[in-house]
Formats: structure tokens, sequence, C-alpha cells
């Protein structure tokens, strides 16, 4: 619950989420201007294969690898400080992809953008949690926060084509250094500094094992999602979980863990990063599949494509807006239902998506998704910081960061790998007569390619490839729409059961975990002699709240008592 005590966020900490949340916005929009690139550069730096997926990928592979460790260094060192060396870092790193000129210092500047990435993310997240005491305000930072990804997802591909149209390829990656400077300009100014400085030292050893577990799984998905059922993805998969395992065996009997066991123990921490990770996999899974589903079905341009997504942007923001109002006055489990009953009916009007459609049908249906599961991601995030103990913030959002990376990987993996299996039975029994056999088994493999050999055959059969290969394709989205249905009211019920006691807006007590004040912090107790004391629900720790959260006057450091 909120006292009267409880400071306000002022003009400096609004200008301050202004400095974190353009950052936020270029760690996502540097993904998506690359793929408008590709062709361009492609033409110039003649990558191999091998070296044009390894610039494609290494940006995600070292963001998700490096984040929790970096998000835990930022509680030791300071996380205005790793922002600001983050800044300097990503500057630097987008000059040199700027100005490649081979793949392979391409391949290493993308490596470096998502190191340094990886200490933007949680460091803007945490520094959040420490700005915004009050709970409401720290929800709505939280929903602009959230929101500034979604403009970096949309914008990103706008922004590279206007870019591409009067540039070389090159300018797409210097669209962030006038932001990083801005940062390192206003950050000093506006941004507290806050560490633990009773945390112990790194341990080394974790943050290998975090790295390589991490590393391991995410291209293990990614190649299970390219190359099907192989040895390769199987190997590194459980590669990567048997290292994970061993990792949290090791959390559990350090004194100074790398990541907090004992987080896990808190109810809205675990239920929120469980819902967190469902929700990203059919939300950016889905993303996925309608973006093909525009271009190769209904028959758009990337830019046009790019264009048609910004309902869905909107939709998902204005959504995420009016859910934190309502989740202050009714408690963030209902919300979370109903964000997911909305995302079951997007996926009921997905499910009667055929080729013939047209875009209304799709972009409808991908409103009505971003509108029910982006509230769920951003009330789900917010739960998953303020479930930490003030100095453990930054592990907490790279926990939480690194759950929507995994997540938006295994979505396009598992759920491209079932729309793929359903492509594959529709085109089969149904490729024209008149398509040679030579080229027939590329045909059922996937649409680009039965696209490609269709405009190369005569008129009529390739016009019966295409209408055979774009129905199976969206028989095989339908299929998996409907297939979302029952996950979505499920997962509605359950997370509303599981969590309709935590972060009551009536302070009430939370099941398993002691009270809370409503925006999940822990709740507040009368300690001996009157004098308040907060309890921390994942530590069952008790300190004065003079000690438990910077002033606001920005102290230098956050101590415990």
């Amino acid at each position: 619950m909120e006292t009267e005590n409880t400071p306000r966020a002022g003009v400096r900490e609004w200008v301050g989420l202004a400095a974190l949340a353009l950052p936020a916005m270029l760690v996502i929009m540097d993904m998506s201007v690359l793929h408008l690139a590709l062709p361009t550069l492609s033409k110039e730096l003649e990558p191999s294969g091998a070296e044009l997926l390894w610039i494609t990928d290494v940006y995600g592979f070292v963001i998700a690898g490096a984040m929790i460790t970096m998000g835990t260094l930022g509680d030791r060192v300071g996380r205005r400080r790793m922002l600001m060396i983050g800044a300097v870092a990503f500057g630097l790193a987008s000059v040199l992809a700027a100005y490649a000129p081979t793949a392979e210092t391409l391949i290493v500047a993308r490596a470096l953008l998502g190191l340094a990435g990886a200490v933007l993310g949680p460091s803007t997240l945490s520094l959040i949690s420490a700005m915004f005491h009050d709970a409401k305000q720290r929800s709505f930072a939280i929903t602009v926060w959230m929101t500034s990804f979604m403009l970096g997802g949309a914008v990103g591909p706008l922004v590279g084509g206007v870019l591409l149209e009067a540039f070389w390829w090159g300018s797409v990656f210097l669209v962030a250094v006038p932001v990083m400077v801005f940062l390192l300009v206003a950050g000093p100014l506006v941004l507290p500094e806050v560490r633990n400085p009773d945390a112990g030292r790194l341990d080394l050893t974790s943050a290998a094992m975090s790295l390589a577990a991490i590393l391991l799984v995410v291209f293990g998905v990614k190649e299970f999602a390219k190359e099907g059922v192989a040895w390769l993805p199987l190997l590194t998969l459980m590669l990567g979980l048997v290292i994970g395992a061993l990792f949290v065996t090791r959390q559990r009997r350090l004194t100074d863990p790398l990541l907090d066991m004992k987080l896990f123990a808190n109810r809205g921490f675990s239920v929120s990063l469980g819902t967190l990770t469902l929700t990203v996999v059919f939300m950016l899974g889905s993303q996925f599949l309608i973006a093909q589903y525009i271009q190769m079905v209904v028959g758009m341009k990337p830019l046009e494509s790019a264009v048609w997504s910004l309902p869905m942007v909107v939709s998902g923001t204005l959504a995420m807006f009016i859910a934190q109002g309502v989740a202050a006055q009714v408690g963030k489990a209902y919300v979370f239902g109903a964000g997911l009953t909305v995302a079951a009916v997007g996926f009921t009007v997905l499910a009667q998506v055929d080729s013939g459609s047209g875009i209304g049908t799709v972009v409808t249906a991908a409103s009505l998704l971003f509108a029910g599961l982006m509230p769920v991601s951003s009330l789900g995030i917010g739960m998953i910081v303020d479930a930490a103990p003030p100095e453990q913030a930054g592990s907490a959002a790279a926990v939480g960061e690194t759950t929507q990376e995994l997540g938006g990987a295994l979505g396009i993996a598992v759920l491209g790998s079932v729309l793929n299996i359903a492509y594959r039975s529709g085109v089969a029994g149904s490729v024209p007569d008149g398509v040679p056999a030579s080229v027939r088994e590329s045909v059922t493999d996937n649409l680009p390619a039965a696209l490609e050999v269709a405009g190369r055959l005569p008129g009529e059969t390739g016009s019966q490839l295409i209408a055979v290969a774009r129905q199976s394709f969206a028989q095989g989205l339908a299929w998996i729409a409907m297939g979302a249905v029952p996950v979505m009211l499920a997962l509605a019920v359950t997370v509303t059961l599981l969590l309709r006691n935590v972060g009551r807006p009536d302070g009430g007590v939370v099941e398993g975990g002691g009270a809370d004040d409503g925006g999940g912090r822990g709740g507040v107790h009368g300690g001996e002699g009157g004098v308040l004391t907060v309890r921390h629900p994942a530590t069952r720790s008790t300190v004065e709240p003079r000690h438990f959260l910077p002033t606001r006057n920005f102290p230098r450091h956050l101590t415990r008592a």
C-alpha cells in the first residue's frame, strides 16, 4: 500500500524516463532495420551463406546470453554507470557497423551491438524501478517503457526504408548515434545512481555458465526452426539445458549468487515469469507468421507490410495504458485474465483466414491479439521487477528481458515448425501436374520456394501452384490460431486464480508470500516502537523504508539496513 510519505515523481524523473525509453526503442529497432538492409549490403559485402546468418543472428544471441550477467553487474557497480558504458559501446559499435568494409567486420560489430544492448536493457528497467516509488506512477512508467519497445519494432522498418531510399545501407545503423549522445549528456543530470554496496563479488563461473546455457538454448531453438529435427539443434538444446541445470544448482550453494533462486519462491515473480514466457511465445510467433502472410499471401512489399502493422501497435499501446489504470482499481490478476481472453478472441478471428481473406481480417485479428497480450506483457514485467528487493532489481529485470528473448525465439521456432508441417501436408497432394518432378521437393518445402518456382512456370500451371501454396500456408496459420484459443483461455483462468491476491489494490495478504503493497514490493508492517518496516516477499528480510528506496534527491548509493 502507498503511504503519505511515498515520494512521487517530478519533472526530473519524467525527463529521465524519456532518456531511458529512447535507448530501449533502439535496441529493438536495431533488430528490425537490418532485414531491410540485407539485400543491399549483401551485394556490397558479398557474405557467404554462413556469414549472412551470423550477421542476422549474432545480435540476438549475444543480447540473450549476456543480459543476466549485465543486469547483475549493474546491481553491483551502479546501474547508471552501466547504462553510460552501454551507451558509449552501442554508439561506437553502430559506427563500426555502418562503415564495415567486410562481412567479418560487420559480424563483429553486430556482436558488440548485442553486448551493448544487453547492458542497456536491464539498466533502463531497473532504473525505472528506483526512480518511480509510487506504484501507479511506476506502472505507468513501465508501460511507457514497453511502448518504446513496440514502437522500435514498428518504426524500425519504416525508418530503415526511408534511409535506404536516400543513403547507403550503413545509414540504418547511424540512427542510434545521436540518441546515445543525448543519453550520455542527459543521463548524469536526470538519472540516479543506484547500486547495492553490500553485494559480493561477481562469480565469473556462474556468468560463463549462464552465457553458455542461454546461447546454446537460443541457437538450438533457432536451428530447429530452420532445419527441423536434426542432431545439431537437439544436441545444443540438451547441452544448454544441462548447463542451465548446473547453473541453478551452483546458485543455490553460493553465498553471493549471480541470480538469487529465492526470487522464484515468490508467487508474483514466478507466475508472472511463466505467463510472460507463454505470452511472448504466442505474440511474437504469431507476429512473425502474420508478417509472412501479409507479404507472401496478400502480396504486399515489406514497407507496405510495416505500414499495415501500425494498427496492432496502436491497439496494443492503448490497451497497455488502459490496463494499468484498471489494474490499480481491480488488481492485476483480473487484467491478466481479461487480456488473455481478448487474445483468445483475436485467435478466433485469425482462425477464419484463408488465401482470399485479404488484409482486413488478419489486421483485425492481429490488433485484438496485441490489445490482449501487450497489457499482460507490460504488467508481467512490472510484477517481475517489483517482486525483487530493490538491490536485485537489475538481475530481476534481466531475467524478465531474457525470458522475452527466449520466448520470442521459441515462438518463432515452434509456431513456425507447426506451420511448416501444415503447409507440407496441404501442398503434398495438391501440386499441379505441370510442375516438374525436379522441383516438387522444394515446392513442398516452404512457401517462398513455391512462389519462386511458380514464377518460372507457364501461366496456368504457375497460377495454380501459387493458389495451392498460399492456401496451404493460410490453412496452417488458421490451425495454429485454433490451437491457441484453448491455451489462452486456460491460461487466463489459471493466472487469475494464482494471482488473485497478489498486487491487490487493497493491499491484501499475498498467498504464500506475505503481504503486498499493491505494487508488488512487499507489504508494510508495523515494527517495534511503531516504526514502519518493509518486508520483501522474496527474501523475508525486514528493513526500514528510508533505507529501502533512494530519495527524491537521488543519493549515490542504495543501502540496506
